[in-house]
């Protein structure tokens, strides 16, 4: 009964949004890293690279100086019910921008067929990702930078940080 209600609880968008949330603000540090690391997150978690969105979200954040946790947790904006639109519609701006033709399947199927047809498929994906994961990366980075700029998130850092020089820590 207990892991039927958790599984059920785990499925739901509102969960999910509540421990990004949660995460997100038990993250410390100066604002401009932070917003940085989650806009690099949210940039790469856009684009079809899923088997090392992590990975390369942290390593860009490294390279730029920007939060690597926050990079981390913004690639949660690639899930389950996001991935689908994300790769469709990287693939449709890519075909468009690159003026590419649809995609058609092989009469005659082949090895080399199925190859050429997924050389097609990625680049045209790469490139509407990385075009459809601009936009969203400069929001997240502002709206990122206003918040964690804001008194109230600033206050909590300090308050944090004086708690621990009191007890000795």
């Amino acid at each position: 009964m207990l892991i039927a209600r958790l599984t059920k609880e785990m499925l739901s968008p509102l969960y999910w949004w509540r421990e990004f949330v949660r995460q997100f603000q038990q993250l410390r540090g100066r604002p401009r890293e932070l917003s940085l690391g989650l806009a690099i997150g949210v940039f790469i978690g856009i684009t079809p690279t899923i088997p090392l969105h992590t990975v390369l979200a942290v390593a860009l954040a490294a390279a730029l100086r920007g939060s690597k946790l926050a990079a981390a947790l913004g690639v949660w904006v690639a899930n389950p019910l996001t991935i689908p639109v994300f790769y469709y519609g990287s693939y449709r701006l890519g075909t468009f921008v690159l003026g590419m033709s649809e995609l058609t399947l092989p009469t005659q199927y082949s090895v080399f067929s199925l190859m050429k047809l997924g050389g097609h498929v990625t680049v045209a994906m790469l490139h509407g990702g990385v075009l459809l994961g601009i936009l969203p990366a400069v929001l997240a980075y502002f709206l990122t930078y206003r918040l964690t700029s804001s008194r109230r998130f600033q206050g909590e850092a300090k308050s944090t940080a004086e708690d621990t020089n009191d007890t000795g820590g």
